[in-house]
């Protein structure tokens, strides 16, 4: 199983404080930082939102260039923050910085209060507009150097872009991440390297799985050529006071975390990522809400990670 740090800068995070998470995640061996793309605190999380935002590609592009090794990338960029062909041209440019280390997530947003904070626009329907997202993105780095790319859409057109830049990874992982039933599957199908199921309870993990493999599978893809993979809230301590410590400093009631998210002590979390290993999961996400306690990657690493499977 691989596992990765998981980060929201939304509820009040410096770059000083994300570069040295990601610099500790990557000491520490994690296969990868991956950080939200939002602009707005949400309750339930912990922190007040200070200093502000974080603009998530600006971020990962300084990171890229104080890292070397750890895979980084957005769990995951909304459509409404950027137009595709925008997008594609950062996405590929930060590839560049982190010489072939970005993983790209991609998904409708939800979060309607960030929009009207900053003016964005929140269309009621957006999954088409996330399916040509994902056309209009991957067929720019796909395109070959000497032609250019067009597209002609129910959202967007493109006419004879160059296509430029390529990113270092041919292809880019993309990954796609939801619950839905209906949709979410044939776009993780047709367009995933890796699947994620966010927050859910393992039965809807596994469940979201099965479809996943069901839909590749009736376009002729092998269902073995996604990585499936989930993400979870996640705290823990050697004690229960030290669990119950910092599940309070996370606005997260204890007992609750145990049931939702990944959280108590030492046996607790071992056996519960266990357990997601059990349900096929591949690679879990690990959403770490504190920035001032590095302490907990350094637990994490050093008691937990050894000891699953």
């Amino acid at each position: 199983m691989k596992f990765r740090i998981f980060t929201e800068p939304q509820q009040g995070a410096t770059f000083e404080q994300q570069l040295a998470m990601a610099q500790t995640a990557e000491r520490l061996g994690f296969d990868g930082w991956f950080r939200s793309d939002h602009f707005l605190a949400m309750g339930g999380m912990g922190g007040n939102g200070m200093p502000g935002p974080t603009d998530a590609w600006v971020t990962l592009g300084a990171i890229a260039r104080e890292t070397s090794t750890i895979r980084l990338g957005t769990l995951v960029t909304s459509v409404t923050f950027r137009h595709p062909g925008l997008l594609a041209i950062q996405v590929a440019q930060v590839d560049a910085m982190s010489g072939g280390r970005i993983e790209f997530g991609l998904g409708t947003g939800w979060f309607a209060a960030e929009h009207a904070a900053y003016g964005i626009p929140f269309p009621d329907k957006r999954f088409g507009i996330l399916e040509e997202q994902f056309e209009i993105v991957t067929g720019l780095w796909a395109a070959p150097v000497d032609e250019r790319y067009s597209f002609a859409g129910s959202h967007y057109t493109l006419h004879d872009a160059p296509a430029l830049p390529k990113p270092v990874q041919q292809p880019i992982p993309v990954i796609v991440g939801g619950a839905g039933p209906a949709r979410t599957p044939s776009l993780a199908a047709r367009f995933a390297h890796e699947y994620n199921v966010p927050f859910r309870s393992n039965d809807v993990i596994e469940a979201g799985f099965g479809r996943v493999r069901i839909a590749a599978e009736s376009i002729g893809r092998d269902p073995g050529s996604l990585v499936y993979s989930a993400a979870l809230t996640t705290t823990a301590g050697a004690t229960e006071a030290d669990y119950r410590r910092r599940a309070e400093r996370i606005d997260r009631e204890p007992d609750e975390l145990r049931r939702t998210g990944i959280g108590g002590t030492t046996q607790e979390v071992i056996d519960r990522i266990g357990g997601l290993a059990a349900i096929g999961v591949e690679a879990v996400y690990l959403q770490v809400l504190d920035f001032d306690d590095l302490d907990l990657l350094e637990f994490l690493a050093s008691e937990v990670v050894p000891h699953v499977g």
